[in-house]
């Protein structure tokens, strides 16, 4: 990759390409955890203050991802699955998508201060801060804790929702945020072990390349274990009711069992391929499943 892509000589971009910065697929997911977290409040506010809270979520969580791609484009330029995306493939300059995200981050935080209060802006800068600084530029590069470190960074959204709706942060945000951020090893690490072969060659140290696939695997169900109870303390605590608590228990033993298949994947003796990974692959997509359907019993039976 040439100089001038990382910092000038601005390619053919389109609307898609600053869309595709904003890493919507992981958007999705946090703008979905954020709106939870304002729906189970016990404090109601305006719609359309609603609807400006979450967008300003998701406007952060999209700023967060392209001062990522911004700082990881050397990486990318070599990672087969990311390769192709805006700056390593010289649609976009790297300092143009810093400047988009820092913009981004900015309106994010100012208009959800004005929208709703200062602690839900506060809770959302340090979300920003904490994915591009803490997890980006220190610990992805670093240690092959990095994701768990790390994951708080996509667990704040449901604390931010709630704060967005009641101006203080009480027990069953944070423990959507204890779920969210004892979820993303298991989730992640799935990933990295089909993924592994695009971070050993960028010299990113995640598990599977610094520990071996064998250890990641065994990380991946334990930390499915200690998920199970987290994911059950909502119903414990008595914040939840029953639908959330039986809908826990079911996707979490169902997760467990996905989890169970990648510690007992064969690929990693002599003589099979490390090539196809099918029940890591099967684990982080039900993964994504897992925290969409738990979340949505959440609000469902909140509402109950």
């Amino acid at each position: 990759m040439s100089d001038s892509t990382l910092s000038g000589g601005l390619g053919a971009s389109t609307a898609a390409d600053w869309f595709s910065l904003l890493k919507p697929r992981v958007m999705s997911l946090v703008v979905f955890t954020g709106a939870i977290g304002l729906i189970v409040a016990p404090t109601r506010i305006n719609p359309v203050l609603s609807f400006t809270a979450i967008l300003c979520i998701a406007l952060a969580a999209g700023a967060s991802g392209a001062i990522n791609m911004w700082y990881d484009a050397d990486i990318d330029a070599v990672m087969h699955r990311t390769a192709s995306r805006p700056i390593p493939a010289g649609r976009i300059t790297a300092r143009d998508a810093l400047g988009y995200g820092i913009v981004l981050s900015v309106i994010s935080v100012l208009l959800m201060a004005m929208a709703t209060n200062l602690l839900a802006a506060a809770l959302l800068a340090l979300s920003i801060f904490y994915y591009v600084f803490i997890y980006t530029m220190w610990l992805k590069r670093s240690t092959p804790q990095n994701i768990v470190i790390g994951g708080a960074a996509g667990a704040f959204p449901p604390v931010i929702g709630w704060a967005a709706a009641t101006g203080q942060v009480s027990l069953l945000p944070v423990l959507l945020f204890a779920i969210v951020f004892f979820w993303t090893p298991s989730h992640f690490w799935s990933l990295a072990l089909f993924a592994s072969g695009d971070y050993e060659r960028a010299g990113v140290p995640m598990l599977p390349v610094a520990k071996g696939p064998r250890h990641t695997r065994l990380n991946v169900m334990v930390y499915a274990l200690v998920l199970l109870p987290i994911a059950l303390s909502p119903y414990l605590f008595g914040l939840c009711g029953l639908v959330y608590g039986a809908t826990a228990l079911l996707l979490s033993l169902i997760y467990c069992y996905y989890c169970w298949r990648v510690l007992t994947d064969q690929q990693d003796q002599a003589g099979h391929s490390l090539t196809n990974n099918a029940p890591a692959r099967a684990a982080f997509k039900f993964s994504i499943l897992y925290l969409f359907i738990l979340f949505g019993a959440c609000a469902v039976d909140r509402f109950i």
